[in-house]
């Protein structure tokens, strides 16, 4: 399987061309990746927590599907772990609807009879981006006081596998 590609490259938050209609002419994109993330919300969310714990951005960004996949997975082992599955109710709040594409082009030996260069250079559909602009929540957890600390270090363990600065606040 071929590797993805380093994240430099759609970082930068742009204007998207991404619209998908049910109707074939109205469509920009013609097919959608899957998204990545599994779940967007766990834990118990009818029980009464005491704190709540938010991750909030400072930058504005594009974040990867497998990016926010990675925090939560990191998060949720953490809390399971030390809080079970009913002690804490845990939400993504990001969803990733930009469809990332490349043009790939060819290089090499032969590589001027296959290549289109950039005459047709929409590009093909790769993956998935969460657009985010600063200031914006992008988890949220919540929990009981006896498990204020840990809630803490599940969300700076998360928050280090996002590509952008990020801050905690705690309520």
């Amino acid at each position: 399987m071929a590797r993805i590609r380093k994240f430099t490259a759609y970082r930068k938050l742009e204007r998207p061309y991404t619209r998908f209609s049910k109707y074939r002419k109205l469509s920009y994109v013609r097919s959608r990746p899957v998204c990545k993330v599994v779940r967007f919300t766990m834990g118990d969310e009818n029980q009464k927590y005491d704190h709540t714990i938010h991750l909030v951005t400072k930058d504005s960004v594009q974040v990867r599907d497998n990016a926010i996949e990675a925090a939560r997975k990191t998060m949720n082992h953490l809390l399971e772990k030390t809080c079970g599955k009913q002690g804490y109710s845990l939400q993504i709040r990001m969803y990733p609807h930009h469809v990332l594409r490349e043009n790939p082009l060819a290089s090499g030996a032969g590589a001027d009879r296959m290549s289109t260069g950039m005459a047709h250079n929409f590009g093909k559909p790769i993956g998935r981006a969460a657009q985010v602009k600063d200031g914006k929540i992008l988890i949220t957890l919540r929990i009981m006081k006896a498990h204020i600390e840990t809630g803490k270090r599940a969300v700076k363990r998360a928050s280090y596998k996002l590509p952008c600065r990020t801050s905690i606040v705690v309520m």
